[in-house]
């Protein structure tokens, strides 16, 4: 099997400005975590050794204006049915990280909130997902954690796994991605307070959105992770196990009429990749024809490079403003679907004509066999060259995943030439491996891959493994690692992600998701400091 050393040989990074902003962001990471987590017990979580994790907030934290079920940062007050087992774990997921220029305001009139904060999507279902914002400058726990988004007349949000989160400079807004299938899309929450919270599923639609990305013309990339049907892993053995899965996301661009106001409405678009002059499509009748086809095989080839483009599944000018099925008008107009793209992210200094984005594959060493593997079964790292119109260019495979290197998500820029990105594996391939979670720095100057988080496993979580299948019991088990965000915060759209501004004196966060739901700071360590 390929190694990830050996799939870099293609990629050369051209930009001089390298050269200049090396030193930026939280790079250079010159050490490394040798080794994997195994699943026993309760590890500790290992950081590359000239970084720390210092704790900011866990789930147990208490909101100061809670609402209803909804009490602390990552729990809700709540008790399953039939019998209490423990509390909801509210996972919360990706991190923003913002500094404004003035105090936000609160539920506490008069209170000075502070500058720099954190925001949260929850990922929490049954209509009670909601959205918090961590006020980095207060210490005083009683305005340490705001809730954004309080319950209704009814006692619920009506959000559902709140995933991604953005802030756009254009509207001035966050968004907030839903990954729900059908019921998902697009929140879009103002900063003041209160908050303004209203969705857009009129003009981004409803899908199983999750990494939202604005460039520095108004338009919004958008990834979408909808698991596919389900297959034998040896299509000549109906009786193998049922774990390869037909690509069934894409990867979507919001171009908005007026980047100032998105209820104006605007064109949603689709990536589709061509090989040989015919293009990748999704076929309902067909998953074992997509998940086997020469065209995946070729797509995930190192060295190889393919012609896209994006093209129009919904245009509110022509389609008008009602709710649509995003995922369902994609495969409709011919976009490419590919295997659970969970983030993206623009290359820093390029213009936002380079981006990365993801796709987690089958999570199951089941699928791990060669065919499927030289598919993207264990997940992949694509890289899009777009053309200085930005309406068509170029896609590469930048990482095949592997066994050791498996189920890629959260992706941020340490430095414009370091990429750092999460696993998440599951439970299923944790304990088929014995092997947890990783975080990797994958150098787009084509240097060796290293290992820089070995995820741990705390006591919540691995009480959480013990439980599964105990009547009553709604948690997931093992810690995952998301949220990897590193940015300096800033609000301008000279500042935001993939520009080389964002690298400037940035924070780094990552969340330990499930158990505790701990939220860290990657902080670099001092001299001093062992």
């Amino acid at each position: 099997m390929r190694t990830v050393r050996h799939l870099f040989f293609s990629m050369v990074f051209v930009l001089t400005v390298t050269l200049v902003f090396g030193q930026s962001g939280i790079g250079p990471i010159t050490s490394r975590v040798p080794r994997a987590r195994k699943r026993i017990a309760h590890p500790p979580t290992l950081v590359a050794p000239q970084f720390r994790l210092r704790e900011v907030v866990q789930g147990s934290d208490s909101l100061e204006n809670p609402s209803g079920v909804i009490t602390n940062y990552g729990f809700l007050n709540d008790f399953p049915v039939p019998e209490p087992v423990e509390r909801t774990k509210t996972e919360p997921d990706q991190n923003l990280y913002l500094i404004f220029d003035s105090n936000p305001g609160g539920p506490a009139s008069g209170y000075d909130y502070g500058r720099h904060f954190i925001f949260q999507g929850h990922e929490n279902g049954g209509d009670l997902a909601y959205i918090t914002r961590v006020n980095l400058d207060v210490t005083d726990p009683a305005h340490r954690i705001t809730l954004l988004t309080p319950l209704g007349e009814d006692g619920l949000t009506h959000f559902n796994s709140i995933d991604g989160s953005t802030y756009d400079p254009f509207s001035k807004t966050l968004l907030f991605t839903q990954e729900a299938g059908s019921n998902g899309g697009v929140i879009q929450v103002t900063p003041g307070w209160p908050p303004v919270v209203t969705t857009l599923d009129g003009v981004f639609g409803k899908a199983g959105y999750e990494g939202v990305h604005p460039d520095d013309q108004g338009n919004i990339l958008i990834i979408e992770d909808a698991g596919g049907v389900s297959v034998p892993v040896d299509p000549a053995d109906p009786n193998s196990p049922k774990n390869a899965r037909q690509p069934n996301s894409f990867v979507y661009r919001l171009v908005p009429y007026d980047k100032t106001d998105f209820s104006k409405g605007g064109k949603l678009q689709a990536l589709q990749v061509s090989i040989d002059g015919v293009p990748i499509t999704f076929h309902a009748d067909d998953p074992n024809g997509d998940i086997f086809s020469l065209a995946q095989l070729q797509l995930h080839t190192p060295g190889t490079s393919y012609p896209v483009q994006w093209i129009t599944v919904h245009d509110t000018a022509v389609d008008g403003t009602d709710s649509f099925d995003a995922n369902a008008a994609a495969k409709s107009a011919g976009a490419s679907p590919f295997k659970r793209p969970e983030n993206a992210q623009f290359l820093p200094g390029s213009n936002f004509q380079t981006f990365f984005f993801d796709p987690t594959g089958d999570t199951s060493a089941n699928a791990g066999t060669p065919d499927l593997a030289a598919r993207g079964s264990w997940g992949s790292i694509f890289r899009v060259e777009l053309n200085s119109d930005r309406e068509a260019g170029t896609i590469s495979i930048f990482v095949l995943g592997d066994a050791i290197h498996s189920s890629f998500d959260n992706v941020t820029f340490a430095d414009a030439n370091t990429l750092l990105v999460a696993e998440d594996r599951g439970d299923t391939l944790h304990s088929q491996l014995d092997r947890l979670d990783s975080v990797w720095v994958l150098r787009v100057d084509g240097s060796p891959a290293s290992r820089f988080i070995a995820l741990g496993r705390d006591k919540l979580s691995e009480l959480d493994v013990s439980l599964a299948g105990t009547p009553g019991f709604q948690n997931e088990g093992d810690n995952e690692p998301t949220g990897l965000h590193v940015s300096a915060g800033g609000t301008l759209a000279s500042q935001i992600a993939g520009t080389l501004a964002d690298l400037n004196r940035p924070r780094a966060f990552l969340t330990q998701q499930h158990g505790k739901n701990i939220l860290w700071e990657i902080v670099k360590k001092k001299k001093h400091e062992k």
